[in-house]
């Protein structure tokens, strides 16, 4: 796969994936043309090696893995870490608002949601929703309008004169966003309309709709940026870029060595639920494969967690540290923080400059600020609940968590190149 390649099927990817539903559906499809396996945490397993497996929990979270040629418990697992979900706004269970003629749908914000980029954004809803089908059974489908049905209108300056020194969002009442005008005594339920996307878009009549969890997302598709389309610029690039990247390095390495990818929900709220991070998901997936052998398996082993970095702003340089300030387009971000807030220790940082080294690919540092608090990912979660040795990095992007963010168009290929090769690596530790 070469550069132009990676960023053109990334696109697509972007666009196909407006949910972690949407996600894992679109990696399940891609894994399922490479010949993996579905795995039913069920039923029982029967691995065989050289075989290319996956599991999926609550449709949002997946692990997918080779087997290798060789024995696990003593050649180890070459594991790549990532997450589904990224900060949105959330459809409330009972969204209806009616307000002057105009039919708007409650939200809550999900995550750490950058909220003012919301606003006067073309907007599209897509999910998951639970429904009573007309045989009686309860199924869940992924409904994506991908149309344009929603907007949420700022309020003029005219009305608001402190709107650009002082202007502060208030989660409950400013975002609700507007999809359509109704006459005063319409009565449409949001469920009636939701059985309609159904029906419309996969057929299936809904003879109710139970239960849905359902994301307001940017309708503009992902694209280059500049003069020289130096950048790529999407929503959900934090964390879908990770995911895909992860996705590409396992199905293009060569198969011998053991090798997983793990994308879990939940990440931006904590990554405490049964399919989270902090949850069981993975280590009850290893339990499986590797038996009585696991802890010696997971001795042998290294996680790479990759979640995106703060590039250096130009208009905001003081936000770094003066030595660490990685730049977008010049290699992807190491990322440390002594405080355990990053797995990263010297040993994995080791490893994979010395992969990079060997492949003549950049890569850089990131250390926050002494002054300034630290994000996390789930590096300290995974390598905490496993005992594996672990690296924090990611590309570096602009915008994080805001509706549309922004990357360096050679950084993704760049680690993408270096995972390929990790999973591929006859001796990690």
């Amino acid at each position: 796969m070469e550069h132009t390649e990676f960023n053109n099927d990334l696109i697509e990817f972007l666009n196909a994936s407006p949910t972690p539903w949407h996600a894992v559906n679109t990696m399940k499809s891609r894994l399922d043309s490479a010949g993996f396996q579905p795995l039913d945490e069920r039923e029982e397993w029967a691995l065989e090696q050289g075989k290319g497996y996956y599991a999926i929990r609550n449709g949002s979270s997946i692990v997918a893995f080779r087997t290798g040629t060789k024995d696990v418990v003593t050649s180890g697992i070459r594991m790549v870490g990532a997450h589904t979900d990224s900060p949105c706004l959330k459809v409330k269970p009972n969204p209806e608002l009616r307000r002057k003629g105009f039919f708007q749908l409650g939200v809550e914000v999900y995550g750490g949601v950058l909220l003012n980029p919301w606003f006067d954004r073309d907007l599209s809803l897509a999910g998951r929703v639970t429904v009573l089908d007309d045989s009686g059974k309860v199924q869940d489908t992924l409904v994506n309008f991908r149309k344009p049905v929603a907007i949420i209108p700022s309020l003029a300056i005219h009305l608001d004169r402190e709107a650009n020194s002082n202007r502060s969002v208030n989660a409950q009442t400013d975002l609700p966003p507007v999809l359509m005008q109704v006459p005063e005594t319409d009565t449409t339920a949001f469920s009636d309309l939701l059985r309609e996307q159904i029906a419309s878009e996969s057929g299936l009549k809904a003879r109710k709709v139970l239960g849905y969890e359902l994301s307001f997302y940017d309708a503009q598709g992902a694209s280059f940026v500049g003069l020289r389309e130096d950048f790529l610029a999407s929503a959900r690039l934090d964390n879908l870029l990770s995911c895909y990247i992860g996705l590409q390095s396992l199905l293009n390495t060569s198969g011998e060595e053991a090798a997983l990818l793990v994308c879990n929900d939940h990440e931006e709220v904590g990554s405490m639920s049964a399919e989270g991070a902090q949850g069981p998901f993975l280590g009850a997936v290893l339990e499986r494969w590797c038996g009585a052998g696991k802890g010696r398996a997971i001795a042998r082993s290294m996680m790479v967690s990759a979640d995106n970095a703060h590039g250096v702003h130009p208009n905001f340089m003081d936000k770094h540290d003066e030595n660490h300030g990685p730049v977008l387009n010049q290699g992807p971000v190491i990322k440390v923080n002594h405080n355990q807030r990053y797995a990263t220790n010297s040993r994995s940082a080791a490893l994979y400059r010395h992969i990079s080294d060997e492949l003549g690919l950049p890569h850089q540092t990131f250390v926050v600020r002494s002054d300034m608090g630290c994000g996390s990912t789930i590096g300290p979660l995974t390598a905490g609940n496993l005992g594996v040795t672990t690296l924090d990095i990611g590309v570096p992007q602009f915008a994080m968590h805001s509706i549309r963010e922004l990357i360096g168009a050679q950084d993704g290929y760049t680690l993408y190149q270096v995972l390929k090769e990790f999973m591929q690596r006859k001796e990690v530790f």
